[in-house]
């Protein structure tokens, strides 16, 4: 019987991530993006916060870092390792903080998990843009809109997991 439950439970858990990783590419296009000097701002660190405070690390990565770096290499390559290890971090960081820390108060974990999150995304994109792919010129006249994306991303990811109920809803799907 328990053999049973593991069995579904990872491939319900297989299903999620895919899904979260899908929308995650799906959100790396310019069609759901807002146009900013510069650039775009893309509205896929709302998914990957929320895979990241449902799922565990590793379907964080896999969601967060694979999922922004598929996204990159179908739709504008160019950053497309950068978006690897800052997504992919950032995920992580997410993830541990809500599943290992505050235990009695979950959403505040979660909170501070964003909040983490937000910065290492601000961090890994301006790093990328001022050394890797760009000049660090250009990673300050987009700081603004980096620190404005990942703020967004951690607010309605909060709020999609807790005020919508999104969270109880993935608990009670994980507990069959």
């Amino acid at each position: 019987m328990a053999e049973k439950r593991l069995k579904k439970r990872t491939t319900v858990w297989l299903c999620v991530t895919a899904l979260f990783m899908a929308i995650n590419i799906v959100m790396s296009m310019s069609i759901f993006s807002i146009p900013v000097p510069g650039g775009h701002l893309y509205l896929n660190d709302i998914i990957i916060c929320v895979a990241s405070i449902l799922l565990d690390p590793f379907g964080a990565f896999m969601v967060g870092g694979v999922g922004a770096f598929l996204g990159d290499f179908f739709f504008y390559p160019t950053p497309m390792f950068v978006s690897l290890v800052t997504h992919g971090l950032q995920a992580v960081a997410i993830s541990l903080i809500s599943h290992y820390t505050l235990k009695k108060h979950p959403a505040v974990a979660s909170g501070i998990g964003v909040t983490v999150g937000a910065v290492i995304m601000i961090a890994g994109y301006s790093i990328g843009r001022a050394f890797f792919y760009s000049t660090p010129e250009t990673a300050l006249i987009k700081l603004p809109y980096q620190t404005l994306q990942a703020a967004v991303g951690a607010v309605f990811g909060m709020l999609i997991c807790w005020k919508l109920g999104i969270r109880k809803l993935f608990n009670k799907l994980m507990e069959k």
